[in-house]
C-alpha cells in the first residue's frame, strides 16, 4: 500500500497567489492556530540547496510549524508534476493520519490543479524527442513556442514563451500522439475532486506587490544569490539542469556567463518575477470558487478557514 493509498482529509485549505504577496506567513499564522501542517505547493522549494532565490520558509518559521514539500529532490532531478502530486498525497495523508488538520500553500498553479482537480497523465516521455525539442527551445524559445501555437493554439495562449518545459512537453505530446495537448486536457475534462477545496487567494494592490517584488529581488542578490549558483555549479551540477531555469537563478546564471552585467541583475530578477505573478494571478482568477484576501488580514483567513473545516 502506497502512502496515498491511506485515508486524505475530505476537507482542503490552500493559501495561493502570486510570489511575494505574503501567503507563507499568513499560511504560517493560520497553521499555529489550526494545529495544522503545511505542504508546499511550489516547483522551486522543492529543490534541496537553493535557497537564496527560492524564499523558502525560514528555519525559526519551519520550526513554528511543520513544513512538507520542501528540500525533497536535488538540482539535478528531472522533477515533475506528477511525481509532486504523489508525494503531496502522501504527505496528506500522514498528516490526516497524525489527526491534524492540512494546509497547502504555494503559487504553482500546476501544483495546485493536479492537487485539487487532478492531472492528465499523458505519453510517457520520448527521451530523443524531448532533447530534440529542448535543444530547439533552448535556442529559439519564440519560435519553438510559435510552432505549439500552429498545432495548439489554445495550449499556447496558455503557455509562456519562456516556459519551455512546458512548451515543449505540449510538442512531445502532440507529436507523439497526433493530437494537441488541449484536446487531451478537455476530454481528462480535470474532473477529479478528491477534496473539498477551499482556496483563499491572498492579494495585494499590484504597485505594492511590485515595490515587495523589487525589494525581494535585491535581497537575493545581496545575500549572495550568484555565488550560491557558482558554488552549486562548481559541485557538478549541470548548467541545463531544470532547476537552475527558475527565476532568479535563471539570471544569476547569465551574470556569471557574462550575458548580463552584475548591475542589471536585481532589476532583470524583478522583471522576470513581475510577470511570473501576472500568469499567476490570470491563473488563479480562472479557477472556480477561489475566495480572495488581503494580505496580512489573518483575522478573515481564521474566519474563512475555521467555518469552512466545522
Amino acid at each position: 500500500m502506497t502512502a496515498h493509498d491511506n485515508p486524505l482529509p475530505s476537507k482542503l485549505v490552500v493559501i495561493a497567489g502570486p510570489t511575494a504577496v505574503g501567503k507563507t506567513e499568513l499560511a504560517i499564522e493560520l497553521a499555529e492556530y489550526l494545529g495544522a501542517e503545511i505542504v508546499g505547493a511550489d516547483s522551486r522549494q522543492v529543490y534541496r540547496e537553493l535557497d537564496i532565490g527560492t524564499a523558502k520558509p525560514s528555519a525559526e518559521q519551519r520550526r513554528r510549524v511543520p513544513h512538507h514539500m520542501l528540500d525533497v529532490v536535488s538540482p539535478d532531478d528531472d522533477y515533475d508534476v506528477a511525481r509532486w502530486k504523489a508525494a503531496a498525497l502522501g504527505a496528506l495523508s500522514a498528516i490526516e493520519a497524525a489527526g491534524h488538520p492540512a494546509l497547502v500553500c504555494g503559487g504553482t498553479g500546476l501544483y495546485l490543479r493536479s492537487l485539487t482537480r487532478g492531472l492528465f497523465a499523458g505519453p510517457a516521455a520520448d527521451p530523443d524527442l524531448r532533447t530534440r525539442l529542448q535543444a530547439e527551445a533552448d535556442a529559439d524559445p519564440l519560435s519553438v513556442h510559435r510552432r505549439l501555437a500552429d498545432v495548439d493554439p489554445e495550449s499556447a495562449a496558455r503557455i509562456h514563451p519562456n516556459d519551455s518545459v512546458r512548451v515543449v512537453r505540449a510538442l512531445e505530446v502532440s507529436e507523439l500522439t497526433g493530437r494537441p495537448l488541449s484536446a487531451w486536457h478537455g476530454e481528462h475534462g480535470l474532473a477529479e475532486r478528491p477534496f473539498e477545496v477551499l482556496m483563499l487567494e491572498i492579494t495585494r494592490p499590484p504597485a505594492e506587490l511590485g515595490e515587495l517584488i523589487a525589494l525581494r529581488s535585491r535581497g537575493m542578490v545581496e545575500e549572495g544569490l550568484v555565488e550560491e549558483l557558482r558554488m552549486l555549479r562548481e559541485r557538478g551540477y549541470p548548467r541545463e539542469a531544470r532547476a537552475f531555469a527558475a527565476i532568479g537563478y535563471r539570471e544569476a546564471g547569465q551574470c556569471l556567463d557574462g550575458e548580463l552585467a552584475s548591475d542589471d541583475l536585481a532589476e532583470a530578477i524583478a522583471g522576470a518575477t513581475r510577470r511570473y505573478a501576472k500568469r499567476q494571478r490570470t491563473w488563479l482568477r480562472g479557477q472556480e470558487q477561489t475566495v480572495a484576501v488581503a494580505a496580512g488580514d489573518v483575522a478573515a483567513v481564521r474566519r474563512l478557514a475555521e467555518a469552512f473545516l466545522s
